[in-house]
């Protein structure tokens, strides 16, 4: 049993990290060498980094706010998740974990669709390039995240 709890934090864990990297760092298109853009800022490297806020963008604020539900809804998840161990009588189920992670996952799903569908009306111009590892990130924990949701809903305490 502490084999399987140790796997599922470490599986939320992941998760987490993954949406965390995929909404901080600056690299969800690339659309030249030394350009980059992020949901947060337009960055061009010269013989340094200099970044650039986006001007206000209905189609990238939500992406934003998609993904920073998702932060706070698996961290809420995780936090659910403590709380329920150790307070769950025996045999409950961690479904109110379970529904925070899913509500994550599906966050950011929309965030990434959002970001895949309206990116040439967000970036305008300069659309032409490709995505970033962070974009790649964010749809690698979508499906991390319902796992993660799914094995939280049929986890049930042992006695």
């Amino acid at each position: 049993m502490i084999v399987l709890l140790a796997g599922i934090i470490v599986l939320h864990l992941a998760v987490l990290v993954l949406f965390l990297i995929s909404t901080v760092v600056n690299s969800w298109w690339y659309f030249s060498d030394s350009n980059s853009l992020d949901i947060w800022q337009n960055c061009t490297w010269l013989d340094f980094w200099s970044c650039e806020s986006y001007t206000t963008n209905e189609w990238l604020q939500a992406v934003q706010a998609m993904m920073v539900l998702s932060i706070i809804f698996s961290f809420l998840s995780l936090i659910l998740f403590f709380c329920q161990l150790f307070t769950l009588q025996k045999g409950g189920r961690f479904y109110l974990t379970g529904i925070f992670q899913l509500l994550a996952g599906i966050c950011v799903m929309s965030g990434a669709a959002i970001y895949t569908v309206q990116y040439p009306h967000i970036h305008g111009e300069r659309y032409s390039g490709s995505y970033g590892f962070a974009y790649i990130l964010a749809w690698i924990a979508f499906p991390l995240a319902l796992c993660s949701g799914i094995i939280y809903v049929i986890l049930r305490k042992r006695e």
